[in-house]
């Protein structure tokens, strides 16, 4: 009897830990939603984004990370999707959202910069809308984990 509820609890348990445990790839959350994210924290990552793509998943998005903190302006340049793009400051708070910023299709003008509305050391990229959809607004605070550029920052 003993070995017939053994292998059972053995297999709870194990779906247990599972369940707790991080996916292993990076992440941020906001008002409860986490989206898994690409890192984009050197100049080549932060210069190509999120261009020439298609498709995004709404549960992923793009985490540029700055050495620093200051105003930040964000462009659609060859981008295909419309994003809401997050303007986060150093110490992982919301400082404004470019919402449903469109695709720029321009090829003979220059696209349209999206600025910040204060410094920002980190901006989140994700779907055009989910912003809205979600709640997510100016003060809010960002989670981070599983980024080994911020492991002693957050």
């Amino acid at each position: 009897m003993k070995q017939m509820m053994l292998k059972p609890m053995v297999a709870v348990m194990a779906m247990l830990a599972v369940s707790g445990c991080d996916a292993g790839g990076p992440w941020v959350e906001v008002e409860g939603q986490r989206f898994s994210v690409e890192i984009a924290d050197d100049d080549a990552t932060r210069a190509q984004g999120l261009m020439f793509r298609d498709e995004m998943a709404d549960d992923h998005g793009m985490l540029f990370i700055f050495p620093d903190q200051r105003p930040r302006s964000f462009w659609m340049k060859n981008t295909r999707i419309a994003l809401d793009i997050i303007y986060i400051d150093r110490d992982f708070e919301v400082v404004s959202i470019s919402a449903d910023t469109p695709p720029c299709r321009s090829r003979n003008r220059r696209c349209p910069s999206y600025p910040s509305e204060g410094p920002a050391q980190y901006v989140l990229e994700i779907n055009g809308g989910l912003a809205a959809k979600y709640g997510i607004e100016p003060g809010d605070r960002i989670e981070v984990g599983n980024i080994a550029a911020l492991e002693n920052d957050s």
